[in-house]
């Protein structure tokens, strides 16, 4: 965490629970992590024309929900990090719960028949997303939270594994590279946490363009959001492979990998 002698700006004096490695209200008077703020545009702008290709493409609604809710997780967070209030701070944590709940019922529905929809599961979730949320707001602990939110991610990678493992071994790759991406990004959260000090003492010694490269926090929402996404897709092609649709994966501009589905072939 970040030490407390840092300036004040526009949104005054934070109130959040957290104030991460960034200095703040370096860059401009009116947001007080900048670097923390603008990574998280990769958590808001993908997401968004996924799920408008999913729209178009047909595909069910819950992975429509699964792109907003990485969307809505990138909205919240850049408020989060632009204000250090403790408001926004809700606005960031609590999204990640109910997004990540989502991808579990998308993952662990995805051999059943297309626009089923199985309201056991949806309970559980609501209730521990309900559950989560209450006992959050009495007890404004952030630990409980960032325990809550790895337990969720810990069942999304056992059943990840579980099915590139079992039964579709051919899509491993993507199922290690959104993996590999999300731990790397939580590699390096823990370093900004764990050596917040040393960072900011070479900070003020490297060249400005060098230093901002030392910015973890901002690198954990880039990976973070990336795996995130990569997630996406990996259930994406997990569902349209068992409806035996003809899922296709295709780079925007060469480099940003997107899920169509391309249309049956009429014989």
């Amino acid at each position: 965490m970040a030490p407390s002698a840092d300036r004040h700006g526009y949104w005054g004096q934070p109130t959040s629970t957290l104030d991460w490695c960034e200095e703040n209200y370096v860059a401009t008077f009116y947001i007080a992590e900048f670097w923390n703020t603008v990574s998280n545009l990769i958590m808001i702008l993908p997401p968004i024309y996924g799920a408008i290709q999913t729209f178009r493409d047909g595909l069910e609604f819950r992975y429509v929900c699964s792109f907003l809710g990485l969307a809505a997780v990138g909205v919240g967070s850049w408020c989060f990090h632009m204000t250090l209030l403790y408001e926004m701070q809700l606005l960031d944590e609590l999204p990640m719960i109910y997004s990540t709940c989502v991808f579990i019922y998308c993952l662990y529905e995805c051999f059943k028949q297309e626009n089923t929809i199985s309201l056991f599961p949806i309970a559980l979730l609501i209730i521990f997303s309900v559950s989560v949320t209450l006992v959050y707001l009495q007890w404004k602990e952030p630990v409980f939270h960032q325990v809550m939110y790895g337990a969720l991610v810990a069942c999304l990678v056992m059943r990840s594994i579980f099915i590139v493992t079992w039964v579709y071994p051919w899509l491993r790759p993507l199922c290690y590279t959104s993996l590999g991406v999300f731990l790397l990004g939580f590699l390096l959260w823990n370093i900004d946490n764990i050596f917040c000090n040393t960072l900011r003492a070479s900070r003020e010694k490297l060249p400005p363009g060098v230093g901002v490269a030392t910015q973890f926090h901002a690198w954990w929402h880039i990976f973070t959001g990336l795996g995130s996404y990569l997630h996406i897709l990996l259930s994406l092609q997990i569902r349209s492979t068992y409806l035996k649709h003809r899922p296709n994966i295709k780079f925007v501009c060469g480099v940003w990998p997107t899920l169509h589905i391309e249309p049956q072939k009429t014989s």
